[in-house]
């Protein structure tokens, strides 16, 4: 059959042409034709299975797969003509394996539909694209591991309320992103295992009444497992909800590490510089470095809750099995999957390139009275219960307000005055030095257990993420 023909290749019971309108509504082929590589793919693997099952003649098998792969290069080249008219990447496949191939292009369907045949393509797809983001995600994770052992010595303030609290390491802050990076991997990871089931075989709803072998194609696509029960399998769509979730998980965390590098990069905190390659310009203001890369990445993580959103509302009223509402699901899903990869391969090349301002950060670690809590512990290592010493502390922080001081520019009588327990040593637990270096136990800011939590990192990032030796 021609496509010129436009003739749909279901339309056998229909008694008039689909009206022009709801062709070009109903068609998907613009964006699911992206799924062509995992369509052909899944279509080589059931014609081999059929040949293999006497199904399909080897000859008719084999015209198949070269035809096949003489579109995938059509394709490729960008020479194939696409056709709203037929729907969909299955249909448009299909229409031109006959067109080039004759009636062994028509036999490439018997024993599945397009409703297992786009569950199957949609998981290979996304099996790849997580492998994608967990290797980005690696990768930022070592670019931070690296900088914050080149930054375990750098004092900077640590927030509570975006207010200075306590001194930190700058490399123990970069290890809190590295830890939210390694919850987002394992997560990808766990939603890979439900993706990587195979519908393929489901067919329509209810299986074939052919004699295929599942675990063939299974084993050649590089599945876990064939699905269980052929209704759930063609109507499932939990695995792309459940990666779009923990995609916007990542992006939620991507986003708060955006917003403290817009806030870093501002002149007037100035604790970093971004490299020039990730900034942009002002049109009128030519003194402008805009870090609108971060800017993007907070505003792109928007898209990726929204898409969550839309993949839950849209499977929350359907009855099994499939249903067209499920065409809907390509288009969120799609984007999540990219503002996520292309959100983390930023952030993957950024990140590890900036620049701390040392003394910048450090001075900023002695605002705010951020030693405060050591003198209170100080107290209380003293025997003075911790309430008198938060007490003793907030009337020295006071003083230190009045006067415009901060706890380690007093005099020792200055402090005495509000407690005798306050001797001479006071002052080595005063220092922002001191107060980082005193947090020496596991999950500590002190330098020494930075180190060990980036000797941690390093081991665990030699591993891939199977848990093999790389």
């Amino acid at each position: 059959m021609s496509k010129a023909d436009n003739k749909a290749l279901w339309s056998g019971r229909f008694s008039e042409a689909t009206d022009e309108f709801v062709t070009a509504f109903t068609a998907s082929e613009h964006y699911d034709r992206r799924l062509f590589r995992e369509d052909i793919r899944g279509s080589k693997a059931h014609a081999r299975m059929l040949a293999d099952q006497g199904v399909l003649t080897p000859a008719d098998a084999r015209a198949i797969i070269e035809g096949l792969d003489a579109i995938a290069v059509e394709i490729e080249a960008g020479d194939f003509p696409w056709d709203p008219a037929l729907e969909d990447v299955h249909m448009n496949i299909e229409a031109r394996l006959t067109e080039r191939i004759g009636d062994a292009g028509k036999r490439l369907h018997t024993g599945r539909s397009r409703n297992d045949q786009i569950a199957t393509d949609v998981r290979l797809w996304l099996r790849a694209e997580i492998d994608a983001c967990v290797g980005l995600l690696r990768r930022f994770q070592a670019g931070l591991v690296d900088l914050a052992d080149q930054e375990a010595d750098t004092i900077m303030p640590g927030f509570t309320h975006l207010q200075v609290a306590q001194p930190v390491s700058f490399g123990h802050h970069m290890l809190a992103w590295y830890e939210m990076l390694v919850r987002d991997e394992s997560r990808l990871l766990d939603a890979r295992v439900r993706t990587n089931q195979m519908p393929l075989g489901s067919a329509a709803l209810a299986g074939t009444t052919f004699p295929i072998n599942r675990d063939q194609t299974c084993t050649e696509l590089g599945f876990d497992a064939p699905t269980r029960n052929s209704l759930d399998a063609v109507s499932d769509r939990d695995f792309a909800i459940e990666f779009v979730s923990a995609a916007a998980l990542a992006m939620t965390h991507l986003s708060r590490m955006a917003e403290e590098l817009v806030i870093w990069a501002s002149p007037i905190t100035g604790f970093i510089d971004l490299p020039d390659r990730f900034c942009t310009g002002s049109s009128i203001m030519p003194q402008k470095k805009n870090p609108d890369v971060a800017e993007l990445v907070r505003g792109k993580s928007a898209r990726v809750h929204g898409a969550l959103n839309t993949l839950l509302t849209l499977m929350k009223g359907q009855p099994l099995a499939y249903n067209r509402d499920n065409q809907e699901d390509k288009e969120p899903l799609f984007d999540a999957a990219d503002a996520l990869r292309d959100s983390l391969r930023a952030f993957a090349d950024m990140v590890p390139a900036l620049v701390v301002d040392r003394e910048r950060t450090r001075e900023a670690a002695r605002t705010g009275f951020s030693t405060a809590t050591d003198l209170a512990d100080y107290l209380v290592r003293r025997g003075v219960p911790f309430r008198d010493a938060h007490e003793i502390v907030g009337q020295a922080v006071a003083l230190g307000v009045q006067t415009g001081r901060d706890l380690a520019d007093m005099e020792l009588a200055e402090l005495q005055q509000f407690s005798d327990a306050i001797t001479g040593d006071v002052f080595e637990f005063l220092t922002v030095e001191g107060s980082v270096a005193a947090r020496d136990h596991f999950g500590g800011t002190a330098p020494d257990q930075v180190r060990k939590q980036i000797a941690a990192a390093r081991a665990r990032l030699k591993t891939d993420a199977r848990g093999g030796s790389v």
